[in-house]
């Protein structure tokens, strides 16, 4: 099922005064056609190669054999790496099931980890804990520097011959990084390689948040057992009417981006997602990386809020309704209507909720998706929804896309770029300094 974006209750017809203009929102829309040419220009000359990727299959066998590698008799996979290289394998394999309640921990298939904060105690009780013999590991760094992920693979080398293992290394470690250059070191690839780890190449044109759509992100889920391909092909069906020179309004991620900077221009600079369903809640934390990382610049930028429901209906709802107004929310539904467990009539009557009586759990969170941004539009909170159907490979591909695309649509209105990061690497740099005088 195609995404369905409803933008009706971002107007100050619906929302009052909060709202925007219709004048007002179109000028801003049409600014995003410069932006859209760009992208067009781009997908042409081959100068962005992630939007190549949606289009492509014959790296997918390839990314299939090192999933099925990393799986074959394993009891655990361990995936090294962080933000973007960790991030949009966690969304992606979500969606079959990963971190579900439950659920999560009671699938047949490898247990999966995503060591993506470097935390001593985690480190070190996770790896004491863990059965090392049929435990698995994937490192990832695009540049091959990422001090965390370098420090992580250490201390598993390490686990391993402290665990008489050292035999076993390379035939239990997968690494991605991008290719050898003459002249420039690879950390990660120097640091494995004399194991006999086996290397896949990161693509060396996609940064790391914007990577889930490569081996960074479709080796996870393919452990997981995700449709990698019907991932790609539900990011195509998003980008497909850039491709096709549609006008910027038959574009969702130019109307979302033109949203979202027209908002922040009326001093609105705080951007929520509330989307409905546990298999969401890794995505909310990939767009929140996406959004800050690409947008916040030279002052600009709008400050990402993420939030999954029903649970943050009863965490954050109160400050949304009757706090600032100083927030665009984008609610993303699905079909969950008649879905779930079907409550007893005599239950629900001992109960004193006699409306549940014959209805599912899914009923009900359609009710509440419902009533949330009702809730919201009454209360001249501006409210953009996007209905997703329901939550599988194909619907994730394409949530993908349009929140890729709407950050370089968004990246381009702000006059920003939205591939780099210059003002972490200060940190970087002062973290390195530290270290050594320690």
């Amino acid at each position: 099922m195609p995404l369905k974006q409803i933008i009706d209750t971002c107007f100050d017809t619906e929302v009052g005064a909060n709202g925007l203009d219709r004048a007002e929102f179109d000028t801003v829309l049409k600014r995003t056609e410069p932006g859209l040419v760009w992208l067009r220009e781009a997908y042409d000359t081959g100068a962005l190669p992630l939007l190549a990727l949606p289009g492509r299959d014959d790296d997918l066998p390839e990314i299939t054999e090192a999933a099925a590698w990393l799986a074959d008799g394993a009891t655990d996979v361990l995936v090294l790496g962080t933000g973007g290289s960790s991030l949009g394998g966690q969304a992606l394999a979500q969606v079959a099931g990963w971190r579900l309640p439950v659920l999560g921990d009671l699938s047949g298939r490898p247990r999966l980890h995503f060591l993506d904060n470097l935390d001593p105690l985690s480190l070190q009780s996770g790896l004491a804990a863990l059965p090392l013999e049929t435990t698995r590991v994937i490192a990832i760094s695009k540049s091959g520097s990422t001090g965390e992920t370098l420090m992580q693979a250490m201390a598993v080398i390490s686990a391993f011959e402290e665990r008489g293992l050292a035999d076993r290394i390379g035939a239990h470690m997968l690494g991605l990084s991008e290719p050898l250059v003459s002249g420039r070191l690879n950390k990660l690839r120097k640091l494995l390689e004399p194991y006999g780890i086996r290397f896949l190449d990161h693509d060396p044109g996609v940064g790391g948040r914007f990577a889930a759509l490569t081996n960074v992100g479709l080796i996870p889920a393919a452990i997981r057992g995700l449709d990698i391909a019907a991932v790609r092909r539900g990011a195509q069906r998003v980008l497909q009417p850039v491709l096709d020179h549609a006008a910027a309004a038959e574009v969702p991620a130019a109307v979302g981006a033109a949203l979202s900077v027209a908002f922040a221009e009326r001093r609105l600079p705080i951007d929520v997602m509330f989307a409905y369903g546990d298999r969401l809640e890794r995505f909310t934390r990939w767009w929140v990386q996406l959004w800050s990382e690409s947008l916040g610049k030279q002052g600009r930028g709008m400050t990402p809020v993420a939030a999954i429901g029903p649970v943050d209906q009863h965490s954050q709802l109160q400050l949304y309704l009757d706090g600032p107004v100083d927030k665009l929310f984008t609610v993303i539904t699905t079909e969950c209507a008649d879905a779930g467990p079907r409550i007893d009539a005599a239950l629900a009557a001992e109960a004193g909720q006699p409306e549940f009586a014959g209805r599912t759990v899914g009923d009900l969170v359609a009710s509440q998706q419902r009533a949330t941004v009702e809730t919201l539009a009454r209360n001249g909170r501006p409210v953009r929804v996007i209905n997703a159907g329901t939550i599988d490979a194909e619907t994730i591909g394409a949530l993908m896309m349009q929140f890729m695309l709407e950050t370089i649509i968004a990246a381009h209105l702000l006059g920003v770029d939205a591939f780099d990061q210059p003002a972490v690497e200060e940190g970087k740099v002062l973290a390195r300094t530290y270290l050594e005088e320690m």
